[in-house]
C-alpha cells in the first residue's frame, strides 16, 4: 500500500469543473449520433438517457411509443435539468420513425443481441455519418419491427450470468464508447 502524506486531493467545486452553460451547450460540438428510445416504461431511466446524453453530446434524443416525456417529477429526477440542455422529440411509433430517419440519411444501430451483433468495441462511428442508436424496453428489448429496418446492431461483451444491461448502464457505456471515439473538442475533456 503506497501512503501519499504530501498528496492533498479535494473534490472540485461546481466552479472548478468549468462545465458549459445549456446555451453553450446547444452551439457545441456533438457526436454524430441521435438515440431512439423504443418502449422505455421508466421514467428513470429516461431520465438517465437525458443525463448521459448531455454528457456525452449526444445531438438528439427520440422518445417512442410508452417513453414518458418531459416534464414529469420522475424523469427530472434523474436529469438533474439535462430535459432542458438535449434536443428530443416524441414520436408514436418507433418504426415509422426509423424508417423516417432512415430516408434522411441516418445508420440506424440497434443496441440488441442478434444474431448480426458485433461488440461494441469494434464499432468505429465515422463523424461523418448520422447515425441513430436505438436502445430497446427493458423487458423486451428493441422491438423486431425496428430490428428489421437496423443497419447494424451492437452489443456489449458480457461474461457475468446475465444476459442484459440495465437501458441506463447500456447507453452510458455506449454514449461513452462513441463520444471518445469521436474525440469532440471540449473544454476540459481530454
Amino acid at each position: 500500500m503506497v501512503i501519499c502524506y504530501f498528496c492533498r486531493m479535494k473534490k472540485l467545486s461546481l466552479e472548478e469543473l468549468g462545465r458549459i452553460s445549456i446555451p453553450e451547450f446547444k452551439d457545441a460540438q456533438k457526436t454524430s449520433c441521435s438515440i431512439l428510445l423504443d418502449n422505455v416504461r421508466s421514467l428513470h431511466n429516461v431520465g438517465s438517457a437525458f443525463r448521459s446524453s448531455d454528457a456525452f453530446r449526444i445531438r438528439k434524443i427520440y422518445l417512442t411509443g410508452i417513453t414518458g416525456q418531459p416534464p414529469h417529477r420522475e424523469i427530472q429526477k434523474t436529469a438533474l435539468g439535462a430535459t432542458e440542455s438535449v434536443a428530443w422529440e416524441y414520436h408514436e411509433n418507433p418504426a415509422d420513425l426509423v424508417r423516417k430517419l432512415k430516408s434522411s440519411g441516418h445508420q440506424i444501430v440497434v443496441i440488441e443481441q442478434t444474431t448480426e451483433s458485433i461488440p461494441l468495441q469494434q464499432f468505429n462511428p465515422d463523424p461523418f455519418v448520422h447515425y441513430c442508436l436505438v436502445f430497446g424496453n427493458e423487458v423486451h428489448g428493441v422491438s423486431e419491427e425496428v430490428i428489421r429496418e437496423a443497419d447494424l446492431a451492437l452489443e456489449i461483451p458480457q461474461a457475468g450470468t446475465k444476459h442484459s444491461l440495465n437501458i441506463a448502464v447500456c447507453l452510458g457505456i455506449v454514449g461513452w464508447e462513441v463520444f471518445k471515439k469521436q474525440r469532440l473538442e471540449t473544454r476540459g475533456v481530454e
